[in-house]
């Protein structure tokens, strides 16, 4: 079943009860990063694989987001800074226990000249999902990597 949550801003990236933070490398460019984050969301299910389908929605101010195992979240993108920074916010989710959720993707430039990512997933719950969160994180930082070693992937092919 579906329900609202809390809405949050974007310092809740900051002031989160709970905050997951990984990062990764990718030898593209910035903009090219951010275009495949930003301007390429059908395409995310091909590099972050726990995802099966994301789409925009409310004419691009918003997403559709399917995940495996089916969790659905619709958001709010909270920040489309180009080459910097892209953040959105779950209005509404199935996940349980979940009260505010606010993911954060900020890029910068690698020592290799590449893009160095940052994904922070803010959270707020109940004691049960922070503690499943925390076990979780290990996966979750599996997931990440992947995700960044497919991406990269996906955009060097594009320079071939």
């Amino acid at each position: 079943m579906a329900r609202q949550l809390r809405p949050v801003e974007l310092d809740f990236a900051d002031t989160a009860p709970l905050r997951l933070s990984f990062t990764g490398d990718v030898g593209a460019t910035r903009e090219s990063v951010y275009e495949a984050l930003a301007g390429e969301l059908e395409a995310w299910p091909r590099w972050f694989t726990a995802v099966t389908e994301v789409r925009p929605t409310d004419g691009g101010r918003g997403r559709l987001v399917r995940l495996r195992g089916g969790v659905f979240f619709r958001e709010t993108i909270m920040a489309a800074q180009p080459v910097e920074r892209y953040a959105y916010r779950v209005d509404e989710t199935n996940a349980p226990g979940v009260r505010a959720l606010l993911e954060d993707w900020t890029l910068a430039v690698s020592p290799s000249g590449g893009t160095r990512l940052r994904w922070t997933m803010a959270l707020d719950g109940g004691q049960g999902l922070r503690a499943a969160a925390r076990l979780g994180r290990p996966g979750m930082g599996r997931s990440f990597r992947q995700a960044v070693r497919n991406l990269d992937a996906r955009l060097r092919e594009r320079v071939r």
